[in-house]
Order: C-alpha cells, then structure tokens, then sequence
C-alpha cells in the first residue's frame, strides 16, 4: 500500500506539473519585442500652447537654413566715363558701382503650411524706419527685395551728380519689341519694375502682352500696363480698350497714359492743347474709376512743351529725359519715374530696352507701392 501510495503521488504530481508548465522567457515576463507604432506617446496629453512652440521653433529653424542657402547673383560691370550731348544722343557714362542682391536689407522667407492658429517669424527690413513688421496678410509685393543696378548701356551719358545710379530703384518699360523677354535675368540685374505695352488706339493690342504681364509677375517684378494715345479715335473707346484688354488686379501698378506726338503713326493730327487735355481728362477719369489708382503721365520733351506745361498737376508724371536730368528738360515740374536711357543692355533681352527710376529711396518704394500718394519735387 505504501509503495502504491507513493507510485500516486508521483503520478499526481507529474500531471499537475504538465498543465501549469510555461516556458522560460513567458515564467520571466519579459516585454515584447514586436513594434506596434513609431510614435513615441507621451504619459500625458500635450498642451496646445507646446504644440505651437514646437512648430515655431520648427519653422524658425526653417527659415534660418533658406536663407543660408540664398546667395546674390554676381553683378556687371559699368562702362566707362562720357560727356553729355544733346536730348537725342548719348555719348559716355560715369564709372559703374556694382550692386548685389538686397544686400542693405533682410529678406523674409517663406515658411512651410502652418495651422492658423501659428504666425510664421517675421524679418524687419533694415531700411524701414521705424521698424515695421509685415504680417502674413499684407500684400505679397510689399515684402520684396530691391535688386541694385547692374545694367550695361549701348549709348551711356554722364549724368554727374543727377545720375540715376544714386536712386535706388530701377525698373524697365518694354513692349513687343523686345521679343521674347528672360525676365528672371533681367530682374536679377536691376529690374525691380516693369512697365509693359498694353495698348494703343481703340483697337490694338500688344501681342506680347498677356505674357509679359503673366511672366513678369513671375520673376517678381512689379508690373503696369501702359496704353499709347492715338489723336484720331475718341478718349472713351481707347479707355474702354484698355480696360477691356489690361486685368484689375491686386498689387498691379497704376496704369499709364503715353501722350507724344509720333511722327511714324498713321494719325497725324495735332489737337489744340485743350483738346488734348480735355482727351487725356476723360481717358484718366475713366481709368481711376475703373481700377481705383490715379494713372501715371508719360511723356516727352517736345510734347511736353506743347500741352502739358502747368497741367495736371495733382497727377504723377513719369518723363523722358535721356541726356540730361528732368529738372533741366522739365523745369519745376515733379516727377514720380524718370526713363533715362533707350539704349540699355541687358542679359534679359537680345536688343536694347528703356531704363527707368523711381524718384525716392527704397522706404519711399515702399510707401508708395503700399498705398502712399506721392509726387516728388523736381530736383
């Protein structure tokens, strides 16, 4: 019996051992190794507020690795000193400061998608005084650089201490005439502006309009639309044209009105100068109207002297004056752009194409594309 009873005992035991038994890693308990998510969850749930520091933080980081990647185009060389000529020839150019891109302001960059509820770091431009920091919500054309001269020119003057060189921002007028336009080397080189041939007549549209316009705004220059006036149709149907062809857009510059007598058109008459201002009058009204900026004036010497000697005053002019400074052409009148040159040469452009100024510092361009009413004084 007590042999059996013992032969039981191991038996029992032995059956019980085999229902509980595990093996050695699970009797350890050990973790699982198998991953079931890459993201590391935190013990307890993130504030809002650590949220958007983190993403500032992040876009920061950003903005500061773009802008150690950007670097300014190499600028050109001038040419060689001149003498002045007369108004319809030009002989020399005084020696020619190179200029890099922005390189007396910072530049904001963009930043990647954030939540609304994040505001991107802003960079105060250096020139601006006060300071003044340009939100997300202020017009794109108000947040970008000025790009210094670097053109060449086929026919330069000296203009002495007038020359357009010392104003800061420079810019372009070109029409079909020009071809096919590379407007990325052409910004790069000292078009910060352009104003592009639209329209003339009540029934001619520039056939390289729309694409100027499309690609200049492109390359991030400042653009405007220009209409040639023709003496032989109504100022009504040329306005009407224009706005039919030129869009209303957001950031454009205000539109122009190019008034000189061309001896090679079709149209030979010479209205009196009240008919002429009477014409230009119906034509600007009927463009503020429409678009909600004061049209510019352009104009030449000898047209000028005819018409618009003490005229329109309250108006911004934009003059042509190629050998001397507008002061001199244009005695007392204020001016707001002044085409210097007919014969610059560009990267941009296979042939030659009109330089331009802006009458102010690169605060005042600022200003004025901001909305600012501005009319320089004549000096």
């Amino acid at each position: 019996m007590r042999i059996f009873g013992v032969v039981s005992f191991m038996l029992a035991s032995l059956c019980l051992g085999g229902c509980s038994s595990t093996s050695g890693v699970d009797a350890l308990q050990m973790p699982s190794n198998e991953t079931t998510s890459s993201v590391v969850r935190p013990s307890a749930p993130v504030s809002k507020g650590a949220r958007t520091a983190v993403a500032e933080r992040t876009v920061e980081t950003a903005s500061m690795s773009d802008a150690a990647r950007i670097k300014p185009p190499a600028p050109l060389l001038g040419e060689g000193n001149a003498s002045p000529g007369d108004e319809n020839s030009r002989l020399g150019d005084e020696n020619s400061r190179p200029f890099g891109l922005a390189e007396e302001e910072t530049v904001n960059f963009p930043a990647a998608d954030l939540p609304d509820s994040v505001e991107p770091p802003v960079q105060e431009a250096a020139l601006v005084s006060p300071p003044k920091r340009l939100s997300r919500a202020a017009p794109a054309m108000l947040a970008g650089p000025v790009t210094r001269y670097a053109f060449r020119d086929a026919k330069p003057i000296n203009f002495g201490r007038s020359s357009p060189r010392h104003l800061a921002v420079h810019g372009v007028d070109v029409s079909r005439w020009q071809g096919n336009i590379n407007w990325g080397k052409l910004r790069a080189q000292g078009a910060n502006f352009a104003y592009i041939k639209a329209t003339d007549g009540g029934d001619h549209l520039d056939p390289m309009f729309m694409k100027n316009w499309r690609n200049a705004d492109a390359a991030g220059l400042k653009r405007g639309a220009y209409h040639f006036f023709y003496w032989c149709r109504t100022a009504g149907e040329q306005a009407d044209w224009f706005i039919r062809n030129v869009p209303k857009v957001d950031g454009a510059l205000p539109p122009v009105i190019d008034v000189e007598w061309n001896g090679e058109s079709s149209c030979k008459r010479r209205p009196s100068r009240e008919k002429v201002l009477e014409k230009m009058q119906v034509f600007m009204d009927r463009l503020e109207r429409h678009y909600g900026q004061r049209p510019i004036i352009y104009t030449s010497p000898d047209f000028y002297r005819d018409n618009l000697r003490g005229a329109f005053q309250d108006y911004p002019f934009w003059l042509r004056a190629v050998a001397a400074h507008p002061s001199k052409v244009y005695p007392g009148r204020r001016w707001l752009f002044w085409q210097y040159s007919g014969s610059g040469l560009s990267h941009g452009v296979s042939g030659r194409i009109d330089l331009n100024v802006f009458h102010g510092d690169e605060r005042q361009w600022r200003a004025w594309l901001g909305g600012g009413q501005m009319v320089a004084d004549a000096d």
